[in-house]
């Protein structure tokens, strides 16, 4: 299944590659489950991110690595790839887009895309529940990268 959410942001794409770190990813966490960052090592090729997703009942562990970080004049991407997953999902990949776009009256501006493949037995019971999870990040991206 694939899920694509866009944000528009008011700043160039380079100053938004520079405000995706730890303090970021804090914030886009969505309200439920919470979630406790045991590591994070950044958004280059080899760095792993390590959640505790905490389900009131259970935990789980999520841990993801950048499997790819490619910048160019127009765009920088990475991509994250789950590794070790909660039960109810198989496969994870997300890639993470940040490209140049120049609007006629707002001048630079950036495109925040997130692109995300997932396999899950619980198919389209699961897709809503991430979809909001990640259209939940626009609001966050507009406030920050203003």
């Amino acid at each position: 299944m694939e899920i694509v959410i866009k944000t528009y942001v008011n700043q160039t794409f380079l100053a938004v590659w520079q405000g995706f770190n730890e303090a970021l990813f804090l914030k886009l966490a969505p309200p439920f489950p919470p979630v406790k960052l045991l590591r994070f090592d950044g958004s280059e090729k080899g760095d792993e991110v390590h959640l505790r997703l905490n389900f009131l009942l259970f935990k789980q562990t999520w841990i993801s690595r950048i499997t790819e970080n490619v910048k160019t004049d127009d765009q920088i991407y990475f991509i994250d790839e789950g590794t070790k997953l909660p039960f109810f999902l198989q496969y994870w990949k997300h890639k993470h887009r940040i490209i140049k776009h120049i609007d006629k009256i707002r001048g630079t501006q950036s495109i925040i895309i997130d692109e995300i493949e997932f396999k899950s037995f619980l198919g389209w019971l699961i897709y809503p529940i991430l979809y909001f999870q990640f259209w939940y990040r626009k609001g966050i991206y507009r406030k920050i990268f203003k």
